[in-house]
């Protein structure tokens, strides 16, 4: 694939694509990486680094997510490993040291779950194992970044003996803090650190009587910092074994820096994969929020976009809770080109960025807000000609500007360019300017390319109609409201509204009135007939709506009464079961009672139990013998119809309990009526009807004629008022 031009970078707005996904990145070499994306020109490679973006993607949502691949830049101490006799710092030593780890977690975690990530894996794979630099760096230098005690037998000895140093000076400065002390030459403060060395802190007045070396004062020199004489000499001796001590981690760093140089390469590589990574994340996570994915790449020259969002437009509206509108649109060998018209503001722009944005980003191996069952194929190139690209500096204007691009445009125009064209045409006389934007659409179409334009010209419009691969299409408007729709349709070409948008806009009718005179009578019929043919198909659209909204509903009716009729009919089984074995057995119960009454009159037992014998073999021969596991099953069946009804039951009064919330929080309360002395009343929960003989502080003397009681007037309702 050829390089796209710098251009229609900029027409399509995929520098400001980029800034987003670099803001998702999370070191700085991917931030810096992602700002300089570019499509990639080899198929090969795009596929490979489409297919690793889907595959992060996905780990989203499954429980193998992928290792946190976060570092920090080594180009520095890249540098100075190139240049001989250098060393290294110790914080350049831990960055290369999580480099190196960092980079071997991934690679066992991608051969672990390879089949989960095999483009991931392949990656890792070509990648050299090293777990020396790490294990050698982990030897000098611990997590904290403090040289280790046994990084050499010299540094062990040294440390060994600065600890014995210190304990010395320790000793030697708290007897002097006590001599001092007692003498009360010292301040309350006592002892204070200057230089990294313990000091008393003498009152000025005794500054003479203490021994040692002055190493300061306060700031209102009340106070004399003193290293005591005793501390002195081993004060100089730890110093020198201090200086022992970084000499000494000079050379082991110097001996660490030429064990890791020849390993720069590597360094390097590894450095890269993890930017490389990444990058990968953040692409992953730019799709995940604006809902992209990878949709087919096909090699027959077919672009299918379904339901494709412009993902600046989509990610902002989501940003201030706004729908956004998504647009399908078809571009195959038998309908190569599309002309959309229709009025301004209804969308064609944004429609033409759309499909031109989603490109750019899927090579440059971007994922893309897309429906899934969408289809793409690459273009070699892709040419732009959209907004106003009046140049001041070149002292252009637009049209001369946009002929210039229409020369670009045919120098590269071929059946593997994409173009994109707004407002084709615009800029010169409309009918000379219509006419060469006639001849340059046919040498596009000659040339077998692939593009959508936009215009509101009516030659090119009834061009799109005669070529035979090339299609109208038009900006859904609602005619009623005057308000777009953002919807594509194709098939038709759209009008513009002029006049119905400028009379919505507050023109004066007479004025329009007047410019629909000076306008050819022909023009006005076809816009009008388009307008027309636009309000009769949006009211087909409405009404096919309609009739699939029905046809839905009485499918879903349907259903419901096949459900209904089925259960009914089972009923009607079991009911029918229910009267057969009832009738049986008033049968068989008919009989034992002939056989006990006979019994009554004659007293027979032999002719009894023969009789019951015989009834009972001839009811066990029409019983079929079950096996144990037909009775087990049989047993089942009947548990679980048990534990269905018992759920049907449950479901049926849960509703109940809705229902009867619903209507219970609907019904507002009645007022309690105001209880006077001779109301007739009665307990809430009671029976017996009585008279208020007394009220007094809430409490009711209730007369029941045979004895009276004292109750309160909350638990009483009135059954009769006095009149």
């Amino acid at each position: 694939m050829q390089k796209i031009d710098k251009k229609t970078l900029q027409d399509l707005e995929f520098p400001l694509v980029l800034k987003q996904l670099a803001e998702r990145c999370s070191t700085e070499l991917g931030k810096n990486n992602t700002r300089s994306l570019q499509p990639i020109a080899d198929k090969d490679e795009l596929l490979v680094v489409l297919g690793q973006t889907s595959e992060y993607l996905a780990s989203y949502s499954n429980d193998n997510r992928i290792p946190n691949h976060g570092f920090d830049s080594i180009n520095s101490e890249l540098q100075l490993l190139s240049i001989e006799n250098t060393t290294l710092e110790i914080g350049g030593f831990q960055r290369i040291s999580r480099i190196c780890v960092t980079v071997d977690t991934h690679k066992k975690f991608f051969k672990k779950f390879k089949e989960y990530y095999p483009l991931l894996f392949a990656g890792s794979e070509q990648l050299e194992p090293n777990s020396e630099i790490a294990s050698n760096i982990e030897l000098v230098i611990d997590r904290f970044g403090e040289i280790r005690d046994n990084a050499s037998e010299s540094l062990r000895i040294i440390r060994r003996q600065i600890n014995q140093v210190k304990g010395k000076i320790n000793q030697s400065f708290a007897a002097a803090l006590n001599n001092y002390q007692s003498a009360d030459f010292l301040d309350e403060i006592r002892e204070s650190v200057v230089e990294n060395r313990r000091v008393l802190a003498v009152k000025a007045m005794y500054r003479r009587k203490v021994k040692g070396t002055v190493m300061g004062t306060s700031k209102t020199g009340s106070i004399i910092y003193i290293e005591p004489e005793a501390s002195l000499k081993y004060s100089r001796e730890l110093n020198n074994l201090e200086f022992d001590e970084k000499e000494e981690i000079q050379r082991i760093l110097n001996q660490l820096t030429n064990l890791i140089r020849p390993y720069d390469d590597l360094l390097k590589t590894y450095q890269t994969f993890l930017t490389k990574m990444d990058i990968t994340a953040a692409k992953a996570r730019y799709a995940d929020e604006m809902n992209g994915l990878l949709p087919e790449i096909n090699n027959e020259s077919r672009l299918y976009l379904r339901d494709a969002f412009h993902p600046l437009l989509y990610m902002t509206n989501k940003g201030i809770g706004q729908k956004t509108w998504p647009q399908t649109i078809e571009l195959h060998p038998e309908k190569r080109i599309i002309v959309i018209s229709g009025p301004n503001a209804g969308g064609k722009s944004i429609t033409l960025k759309t499909i031109g944005l989603l490109q750019i980003m899927l090579q440059s191996g971007l994922l893309i807000p897309v429906h899934e069952r969408s289809s793409v194929c690459l273009f070699k190139n892709i040419l732009t000609d959209i907004g106003d690209n009046q140049s001041i500096e070149n002292h252009l204007s637009t049209y001369s500007y946009r002929l210039k691009n229409m020369n670009r445009f045919l120098k590269k125009c071929n059946k593997n360019t994409l173009f994109l064209i707004d407002e084709f045409g615009t800029g010169s006389d409309p009918e000379l300017g219509g006419a060469l934007a006639e001849a340059f659409l046919e040498v596009f179409y000659e040339r077998g390319s692939y593009g959508v334009i936009t215009t509101h010209y009516a030659n090119l419009k009834a061009l799109a109609d005669e070529l035979p691969h090339t299609t109208n299409a038009n900006m859904l408007f609602n005619s009623k409201t005057l308000e777009p729709t953002f919807q594509l349709e194709l098939g038709q070409p759209g009008s513009s509204f002029t006049f119905e948008v400028a009379q919505k806009n507050g023109i004066p009718y007479n004025l329009i009135n007047k410019a629909k005179k000076k306008v050819e009578r022909g023009k006005l019929r076809f816009d009008a007939t388009i307008a027309k043919m636009q309000k009769e198909r949006n009211k087909m659209a409405r009404t096919g709506s309609r009739l699939q909204e029905e046809e839905s509903k009485a499918r879903d009716e349907a259903s419901r009464l096949e459900k209904l009729n089925a259960k009914i009919k089972s009923k009607l089984e079991n009911y029918q079961e229910l009267y057969d074995h009832d009738q049986r057995m008033i049968h068989l119960g008919n009989k034992i009672n002939t056989i006990a009454e006979r019994y009554f009159r004659d007293n027979k037992k032999r002719v009894l139990v023969s009789e019951l014998l015989r009834i009972v073999e001839t009811e066990n021969s029409k019983r079929k013998k079950k096996s144990a596991a037909q009775a087990k099953i049989e047993r089942q069946k009947k548990v679980a119809t048990a534990k269905e009804v018992q759920k049907e039951v449950k479901v049926i009064r849960e509703k109940k309990k809705v229902e009867k919330k619903k209507i219970t929080s609907n019904k507002k309360p009645k007022p309690r009526p105001v209880l006077k002395v001779g109301d007739r009343v009665r307990l809430f929960d009671g029976r017996a009807v009585g008279s208020i003989d007394k009220i007094e502080k809430n409490k009711a003397v209730v007369n029941y004629g045979m004895f009276t009681t004292n109750v309160s007037v909350d638990q009483l309702e009135l059954v009769e008022a006095k009149k």
